[in-house]
C-alpha cells in the first residue's frame, strides 16, 4: 500500500463526527456522523454513509453544538448502538482523512473502541505544512480560500461544521492541498502519510478539548 499512488489506497475514506464537546470527557455523546469513500482521490457521494444519532440524554445548547442538531431532530435519530455495525463495516482497515481528525478519532475510540483503522490523514497537518505562516487553517477558512465552498454545499445539501459538510470538504481540501505542493498530486501513500499521517489512531498529536478545537480551527 505504501508504494502506490495514495489515489489508489484502498479504503481511503473521508470521515466526522460531531459530539458533545470535550468537557464531557468520559460521558461525552456522538449526535452525527458521516463516512464518505474517495474514489480516485475524490468523494464518492453514492457510497456514502451519513446518521444523526440519539445520545440518549438532553444537550444543552452550547455553541459549539453543531448548527441545527436539536433535541428534538436528535431524539428521532436511531442510537449509537444501532449505527456501530455500520461504521464497523465501514471504517474498521480504513485509512481515514479528516480535518483535526485526531479529534473525530479519540471519539469513536471513546464510543466505539472495537473500531480499528488502518491510518490517519489529517488534512490540519497537511495545511499547516502547505501554509505555515498562515494562522487561519480551519475547514471552512481553508475551503474558502480554494474556492470549494459552493462545490461542498451543493454536494451535500449540507451546512459547515455538520458531519457530511465537514467529511466531503476534508476530501476536496486534500486534494487541493496536494496540488500546492510541487509533485503533490503524484504522491504516493507513503510520501502523504509522512506530510499528513498522525502516529496512530488516537491522534495524540497535540492535548486540546473539542471546544477549543472548534472555536479556533473554523
Amino acid at each position: 500500500m505504501h508504494d502506490q499512488p495514495w489515489t489508489a489506497v484502498p479504503r481511503l475514506v473521508a470521515f466526522d463526527l460531531e459530539g458533545t464537546g470535550g468537557q464531557d470527557r468520559e460521558r461525552e455523546a456522538v449526535l452525527e456522523v458521516a463516512v464518505v469513500p474517495l474514489d480516485d482521490g475524490c468523494p464518492d457521494l453514492s457510497g456514502a454513509y451519513h446518521s444523526v444519532v440519539n445520545p440518549g440524554r438532553y444537550i444543552p445548547p452550547h455553541r459549539w453544538i453543531s448548527p441545527g442538531l436539536t433535541n428534538d431532530l436528535l431524539g428521532l435519530a436511531p442510537p449509537l448502538e444501532h449505527i456501530r455495525p455500520e461504521l464497523a463495516t465501514r471504517l474498521g482497515g480504513a485509512v481515514v482523512v479528516g480535518h483535526n481528525v485526531r479529534v473525530d478519532a479519540r471519539l469513536l475510540e471513546l464510543c466505539c473502541p472495537g473500531i480499528r483503522l488502518a491510518g490517519l490523514i489529517d488534512t490540519l497537518k497537511l495545511a499547516r505544512f502547505v501554509h505555515p505562516h498562515n494562522r487561519r487553517l480551519g475547514l471552512t477558512a481553508l475551503l474558502d480560500h480554494y474556492g470549494l465552498t459552493e462545490e461542498v454545499n451543493g454536494l451535500t445539501g449540507s451546512v459547515p461544521h455538520r458531519a457530511l459538510w465537514d467529511a466531503v470538504g476534508a476530501a476536496l481540501l486534500l486534494g487541493s492541498l496536494l496540488r500546492d505542493i510541487p509533485g503533490g498530486v503524484d504522491y504516493t501513500f507513503a510520501q502523504l502519510n509522512t506530510a499528513a499521517g498522525l502516529p496512530d489512531a488516537t491522534g495524540a498529536e497535540e492535548s486540546r478539548s473539542h471546544e477549543d478545537d472548534r472555536s479556533q480551527l473554523f
